[in-house]
C-alpha cells in the first residue's frame, strides 16, 4: 500500500485561520503555556502550521502581536453592574472581575501590567472605574485623577498576588523588640483571595474617608 505523502507546510488544514484574530488566539495559547519571553514569530508560525513570513502579512512584529493579544483579552472584561448597587459594591465587583481575568491569563497580564499604555481611555475597566467614582461623588472632571491611583492600587495588589509576593509578605514574622525577644509567633500565611479583598476594603475605606472629609485642597475648596 502506498504511504500517503505529507502535505507541504501551509497547505494542511489549520485549526485556527491565518488572520489577525487567529494569530492573537494562537499567541495567547502559547503565552499561557510558556510565557511572553518564550513567544517568537517562528514558534507562532509553527503552531499555526504556516510559513513564518506569511504572518508578516497580518502583523509586523512580536510587539504588535502582544498589543493585539492584550486588546483581545481586555475585551473579555465585561463586568455586569448590579442595578442600584452602592458604589462600594460596584467597585468590589469591578476589581474582582479584573482579578479573575488576570488569573485566567497570568503570564500575559503580568507582562501587560508593566506597559504604560496597558489601560486605554476606552477600556471597559477604566470606563467602569471612572463611572463608579462619579457615582460615589467624585466630580466628573476629576474622576480620572482619582481613578489613576485607585486603578494602580488594584493592579499592584493583583500583580503581587500573581507573582507570589503578597503571600510571601504575609508570612513575615514581626521583628522582635528587646523586651520581646523569643516571643515571636508565626501567625500563618493568608491566602491571596483574602489579602486581595482586605486590600480592596482598605482602598474603599480610604475613598469613603476622602468623600466625607471637610473640603480641602486646591484653593481650599476641593477634596480632590
Amino acid at each position: 500500500m502506498e504511504t500517503p505523502k505529507k502535505a507541504p507546510r501551509g497547505t494542511r488544514k489549520r485549526d485556527v485561520p491565518l488572520t489577525k484574530d487567529g494569530i492573537y488566539a494562537t499567541a495567547l495559547r502559547l503565552i499561557d503555556a510558556d510565557g511572553v519571553e518564550a513567544l517568537t514569530m517562528r514558534k507562532l508560525a509553527t503552531a499555526m502550521d504556516a510559513n513564518p513570513m506569511s504572518l508578516y502579512h497580518h502583523v509586523p512584529n512580536k510587539d504588535a502581536v502582544l498589543r493585539g493579544v492584550a486588546r483581545t483579552v481586555g475585551a473579555q472584561f465585561r463586568t455586569a453592574t448590579r442595578e442600584g448597587a452602592a458604589w462600594q459594591d460596584r467597585l468590589r465587583q469591578l476589581a474582582g472581575d479584573f482579578r479573575r481575568l488576570a488569573h485566567r491569563h497570568p503570564e500575559l497580564m503580568t507582562y501587560s501590567f508593566g506597559q504604560p499604555d496597558f489601560i486605554q481611555p476606552e477600556d471597559p475597566f477604566w470606563l467602569g472605574l471612572t463611572a463608579t467614582l462619579e457615582d460615589a461623588g467624585v466630580p466628573q472632571e476629576e474622576a480620572p485623577q482619582v481613578a489613576a491611583p485607585v486603578g494602580a492600587a488594584v493592579l499592584g495588589v493583583v500583580i503581587a498576588e500573581i507573582n507570589g509576593a503578597l503571600q510571601r509578605w504575609s508570612a513575615f514574622l514581626p521583628v522582635p523588640t528587646a523586651a520581646g525577644d523569643g516571643e515571636r509567633t508565626d501567625t500563618g500565611r493568608l491566602d491571596g483571595s483574602r489579602m486581595f479583598h482586605l486590600a480592596l476594603s482598605l482602598i474603599i475605606t480610604g475613598l469613603e474617608s476622602q468623600l466625607t472629609a471637610e473640603p480641602v485642597g486646591r484653593d481650599g475648596g476641593e477634596n480632590w
